[in-house]
């Protein structure tokens, strides 16, 4: 029996894609969690053998949840679950313990294909974003957020879903100060002046799930 554990922060893909799973044979869904923070706790509790983890929630976010889980838990594999992915993403992901990526948009019996062979010890892309990351390693222009280190990335995917600096410090035990000094380099970094041209910058590259346009 192969333990799930699903991560999203819409309650109604969460519990749609767990029913489902749980009505195939051989796999049983342990728990549901709607931000990076209940993912690692529920990992904690239920021990499941694979977790679907949403890149974008509120929080700390799937990123850092995967890094943390892959970290702590190396016997549970993390899989993404995503309507997007830049190949900047696809990458941190990677680094930080992710086994495969599963796009939203996939048919059941191939979310079904993915969680068997990862549980086997294969990884797997969904045709959807292998052809996408394909054709981001064809584009010349280059993602300006690969030049951010890990927290600052994570700092900026909080700020451009809608996060305070007061959020931010909370959920990545960081006091303010040291917060707006990471938001001050990444403006400088980026070439962008507030949160709202950053969070532009943001829809242009894929930040926000859901939203993508030609660069």
């Amino acid at each position: 029996m192969i333990k799930v554990l699903v991560a999203d922060d819409h309650h109604l893909v969460r519990t749609s894609i767990a029913r489902m799973l749980d009505a195939e044979d051989g796999i049983t869904v342990v728990g549901e969690a709607a931000d990076g923070e209940e993912a690692i706790t529920l990992a904690r509790q239920h021990r499941p053998d694979i977790v679907l983890m949403d890149i974008r929630m509120p929080g700390i976010g799937g990123l850092e949840a995967t890094r943390k889980i892959a970290t702590g838990m190396a016997d549970i594999k993390v899989v993404v679950l995503t309507a997007y992915l830049e190949e900047t993403f696809a990458e941190r992901l990677l680094e930080a313990g992710a086994s495969g990526f599963i796009s939203k948009g996939t048919e059941l019996t191939d979310m079904v294909f993915a969680i068997r062979a990862i549980f086997s010890g294969r990884r797997y892309i969904s045709p959807e974003i292998a052809q996408r990351l394909v054709l981001a390693k064809m584009d010349a222009q280059e993602n300006p957020f690969n030049i951010l280190s890990h927290r600052e990335l994570q700092v900026a995917m909080m700020i451009v879903n809608c996060q305070t600096v007061s959020d931010i410090s909370d959920r990545l035990f960081l006091s303010p100060k040291t917060v707006n000094t990471y938001r001050y380099r990444i403006f400088e970094k980026l070439g962008v002046h507030s949160d709202v041209e950053l969070t532009h910058l943001g829809l242009r590259y894929g930040l926000v799930d859901g939203y993508h346009s030609e660069v």
